[in-house]
């Protein structure tokens, strides 16, 4: 009997395997159980009357991994193409999300922070690859976790996992939560505003973009509701209050300059719309802010304009995006915008959850 070995990438048909089941089972009856154990200890119990022993129940704290076991071991992800379930389509991002740990940021004017940051790491998967081993992602992650954290020390851990995992394409986004001192608007107090921040690198086509994400937080005087209660005032004598609501923009930038910072891009967007909430306020704060808002009633499409004026004028962004939601004390539903500048944020189909990510939970 002649046995013609398939190639690996090609499933055998079940003639074959049952042919090799059958030179298997002769080669055994007709070997010592040495010889046996040094191929496949396995394959001494396709004979007949021959059974596995039973398994141990016990952890076997005394056991000790070789270089040779740990070379047995299966590794399923990295196996043949043929083991592939589904269509043999390219996946542009598979890998890991959320995976946490303590990274050190280089503050603008202190020493670095250490916070807690959600990372995710992702690489693209070719049609003919069966899978990517997952934790190399996070092994090269934690060689750079350590350092202080900037776009370059992004760039080094993206290249190891690429090349680690012999990769095209690939993406790391960290996300944090920022601490900034505030002042308040006249008592002189100051407070902690916690800022939620993201950054991301993305690799395609061999093409690097730099990308930096912020939530800002603001009040948002609606003035048409504002005009509407100063004719109450003028023609009725009728004392009436304007809605204004707490709204939450996500801002997304091109980064162009290194030098760009989380406290830079704060400030930018604080000079598009000036009413941000407030951490620390006593009765002469609150009157202040009552009258910035009054100052500055904005709907939603003025509040993506402005951030877009201000976001336009520094040459350290390339593209961008406003999304930005004013969640309405008038109505049981929210005012929505987007405003995109250039390619990198354009796109024509939403997350239909897309603005209900922007809920500020405080």
């Amino acid at each position: 009997m002649n046995i013609h070995t398939p190639e690996l990438d090609r499933k055998p048909s079940r003639d074959e395997a049952e042919a090799a089941l059958a030179l298997l089972r002769q080669w055994a009856r007709s070997s010592s159980d040495d010889e046996i154990a040094t191929l496949e200890p396995g394959v001494g119990y396709l004979l007949p009357g021959q059974f596995a022993p039973a398994l141990s129940r016990a952890y076997p704290h005394g056991f000790a991994v070789t270089a040779a076991y740990k070379d047995s071991l299966p590794d399923l992800q990295n196996g043949p193409s043929s083991l592939i379930r589904g269509e043999r389509q390219r996946i542009q991002h598979v890998g890991i999300s959320n995976f946490r740990l303590p990274i050190r940021y280089q503050t603008r004017d202190a020493a670095p922070l250490m916070l807690e940051t959600s990372v995710t790491g992702t690489v693209s998967l070719e049609a003919e690859k069966k899978g990517i081993n997952m934790s190399r992602i996070m092994r090269s992650f934690y060689a750079h976790a350590e350092r202080t954290f900037g776009f370059a020390v992004i760039e080094a851990a993206l290249d190891d996992y690429k090349a680690d995992l012999g990769s095209f394409d690939a993406r790391i986004q960290m996300r944090f939560s920022f601490p900034m001192q505030v002042p308040s608007l006249r008592s002189g107090l100051a407070g902690w505003q916690y800022y939620e921040v993201a950054f991301e690198l993305v690799e395609t086509a061999g093409v690097r973009k730099k990308i930096v994400h912020l939530d800002y937080v603001y009040s948002s005087t609606c003035p048409c509701s504002l005009e509407l209660s100063e004719h109450a005032r003028n023609t009725r004598g009728q004392l009436a209050t304007p809605h204004s609501q707490r709204s939450v923009a996500r801002i997304s930038v091109e980064v162009l300059d290194d030098a760009l910072t989380v406290e830079d891009l704060v400030e930018i967007a604080r000079a598009g719309v000036v009413t941000e909430t407030q951490v620390m306020v006593k009765r002469e704060d609150e009157q202040a802010f009552a009258e910035l808002n009054a100052a500055n009633p904005i709907f939603v499409e003025d509040a993506a304009r402005l951030f877009c004026a201000v976001l336009k004028r520094d040459p350290r962004i390339g593209d961008f995006r406003v999304l930005a939601s004013h969640q309405e004390s008038l109505h049981s539903h929210d005012a929505v915008s987007l405003l995109t500048e250039g390619p990198t944020f354009a796109q024509d189909s939403l997350d239909p959850r897309l603005f209900q990510s922007l809920f500020h939970i405080g």
